[in-house]
Parts: structure tokens; sequence; C-alpha cells
């Protein structure tokens, strides 16, 4: 990405959870996403102080409430799949407003919802308040395997252009009379999309050849230096530890 391009899922800003180390954030969120999935559906206090640990986080980060919600419609496919459950689950039912709704789908939906809008706004977090560039060099330093963080590093960067070809094909498209308008159209719009994959895959070659003789071996440079302090760690791990206090509070109270 070049220099002053932001993400859009990116909001940048100077605060404590922004100047974390990305691995730190990186980290917390995937624990603080194992502890949600641990914690049985039955205990709905416990999801309530798991949404309220996101949203001090959230006031910490000064992330608007109205950025998490327009960035959380990722979502949408999990809740229409789970709105879905409670009509065709098995077993015991219940009316409710003269619908007959299974009471095993409906704890699932509500397992689905409130774990998924958990991870998804623990996730919306920190794609917010963390560069998607630096997120990736996070992933390398948690040492994922280097050439998934490579692909994704690529992807990342050539997500843009590929859509700005796209946009340009259409554009021509358009300025000659084209106006895709029913199924006899397809062809013309498939045609498009093979070329499209035609340029991108000689762009990848082109790009390929060109790094190699700049000296690529297998392994990106790490331009800046991003190792994080214990106290950095510590203050990351505030969000999950809390959260597994909480569980293991519970638990144990059982």
């Amino acid at each position: 990405m070049g220099a002053g391009h932001h993400h859009r899922l990116h909001l940048p800003g100077d605060s404590l959870v922004h100047r974390l180390p990305p691995q730190c954030k990186l980290a917390a969120v995937v624990c603080f996403a194992l502890v949600v999935v641990a914690t049985p559906r039955e205990w709905f206090g416990l999801f309530a102080g798991y949404g309220a640990l996101l949203a001090a986080v959230a006031v910490i980060a000064r992330v608007p409430p109205g950025f998490l919600l327009r960035r959380m419609a990722v979502e949408v496919p999990f809740v229409l799949f789970a709105v879905a459950l409670p009509f065709v689950g098995s077993g015991e039912r219940t009316p409710f407003l003269g619908l007959s709704l299974s009471v095993a789908g409906l704890w699932a939906a509500w397992n689905i919802l409130v774990k998924a809008t958990l991870g998804v706004l623990a996730s919306v977090l920190l794609a917010a308040t963390t560069d998607p560039r630096m997120i990736l060099l996070g992933a390398q330093r948690l040492r994922l395997p280097s050439l998934l963080v490579q692909i994704a590093m690529f992807m990342l960067r050539y997500l843009d252009v590929i859509l700005a070809e796209m946009r340009r094909m259409r554009v021509a498209r358009e300025s000659r009379g084209f106006a895709a308008r029913d199924v006899r159209h397809i062809p013309v719009i498939a045609r498009s999309a093979g070329a499209l994959f035609i340029r991108s895959y000689e762009r990848g070659e082109r790009v390929h050849l060109a790094m190699l003789s700049r000296g690529y071996t297998g392994s990106m440079p790490v331009l800046a230096d991003e190792s994080a302090s214990s106290r950095q760690w510590l203050t990351a791990g505030m969000l999950p530890g809390v959260a597994l206090a909480a569980l293991l509070g519970v638990w144990g109270l059982a």
C-alpha cells in the first residue's frame, strides 16, 4: 500500500490500542475468541460481560459505535443461517407469535449469534486499530507459515489493483453502449472475467520476475522493528485474561 493510503476497515489513530504491536493484538483477539467459544451458551451474563469488555476497548481506542456497526455487515450470512435454525430444527417445539419453533434450534441460533457477534466485533476492533499490512507482519512475528503470510500480503496489496482494473473494464464496456440487463449478456460478462483473470495472472508473473531480479529468495524483508515488550504483551493480554478469569470464576461456582 502506498503512503497515505488507508484500508476502509482501518481507522487511523494514536490511542493505547493503536500503539500496541500487531502480534500482541492478534494473539489477544485469537485467545479472546477461544474463551468465547468455550463459554457454555446458557451463561448469558458472561456474554454480556464479554460485550462490555469489547465496548471498553472501543472506548479506549476511540472507535465510534457507528463505524463498528457498519463494518459488522460481514456477519449477515451467520445471522441468516441462525434465524433459519428454529424453523428447521427438530425435537421439542414451543409456540411464539403463532409460530412453532424448535427449542434446540433456538438454543443453536443463540449460540451462533452471540459467539459470532463477539468474534466479529473483536476482529473489527483489531482491523480498526491496526493497518492490514501490520496485521500480516504481526502474523509473521507469531511464526505463522511464511508462505501463507506472503500470499495474504500480495492479496492485500493487489486486491485494489485488480478491482481498479475491473472498474476500468466496466467503464470501457459502458462507453461502448453495453449494459448488462438480462441473462443474454452473461457471455459478455464471462469473457470480461476471463480477460481479467488472464491480465491478473500475467501481472503476477511480471511481479514475480521483478522480485527475483531484486534478490527475492522466498521471504520478505521486515523493514520495521515491531518487537513487543513484556508490558505491551501484558496490556494486550488483559482482554482475554479478564474474559478467561470470569469464565473460570463462574465455572467454579457452577
